[in-house]
């Protein structure tokens, strides 16, 4: 018993936000479906990543699970293009749920805390290689990329809207009965434009709603996510 209390003290611990503010977050995208009877641990593992401020975790959806008897209500096909991009890219011929990309590099199951924080301790010492700032006003986002190392490659700029907070009832399927919570439940994706990091990028774009968002940079491939910032 000693050692399992310890073990739940050090995930605690793992989990817990740092007090100080982190200007280069790690992002986590959790790859879920309401279908998959696997998916609440990841799912409630995302709600405490959530709480955090050196991390931006991300929950998309995947409609792949939706023959089983429930159709995930924030699932997108878009979704699960971009876990079979990633699957390529590292070489591997399957995808599951649920599933954690930790910076576009590496992956975890998802409900595997430890792992999880480990790799996020990995990527928060690596030294920022973008400037990104983003500010909001209104419906009006601005952003501003500089780079702080030679960029090899063009880098893509992304927007991502998100809902913090969802509660579903499930009514059908593996998960059928339950009443679960979600968070961080991507339902936009947009490209906003293409940069080869010699000048300074900025630009500006317009959402509607108050919902936050995400501006990712991100290596082609989709390969390693070099900068994001959390805009509210």
């Amino acid at each position: 018993m000693k050692l399992i209390a310890a073990a739940a003290m050090a995930l605690c611990m793992s989990l817990t936000p740092p007090a100080f503010a982190q200007s280069n977050p790690v992002v986590v995208e959790l790859f879920t479906s309401q279908g998959c009877s696997s998916c609440p641990p990841a799912d409630k593992l995302l709600q405490e990543l959530a709480r955090r401020n050196d991390v931006i975790p991300l929950a998309l959806h995947v409609d792949y699970w939706d023959y089983i008897g429930w159709k995930d209500l924030f699932a997108r096909p878009q979704h699960a293009e971009r876990q079979r991009a990633y699957a390529q890219v590292a070489g591997r011929h399957m995808i599951y749920t649920p599933q954690m990309i930790v910076n576009g590099q590496d992956d975890v199951v998802g409900a595997r805390a430890m792992e999880l924080a480990d790799l996020i301790d990995a990527h928060r010492s690596t030294a920022a290689v973008i400037r990104l700032q983003a500010s909001r006003n209104g419906e009006r986002i601005s952003i501003r990329a500089q780079a702080l190392q030679p960029v090899q490659e063009p880098l893509t700029i992304f927007l991502i809207r998100f809902t913090p907070q969802h509660r579903t009832e499930i009514k059908r399927g593996e998960n059928a009965g339950q009443v679960l919570n979600y968070a961080n439940v991507v339902d936009d994706w947009r490209i906003l434009g293409q940069w080869d990091g010699k000048a300074v990028f900025e630009t500006s774009t317009t959402v509607e709603g108050p919902r936050p968002a995400v501006v990712l940079v991100q290596k082609p491939g989709p390969g390693a996510i070099v900068a994001a910032e959390l805009v509210k």
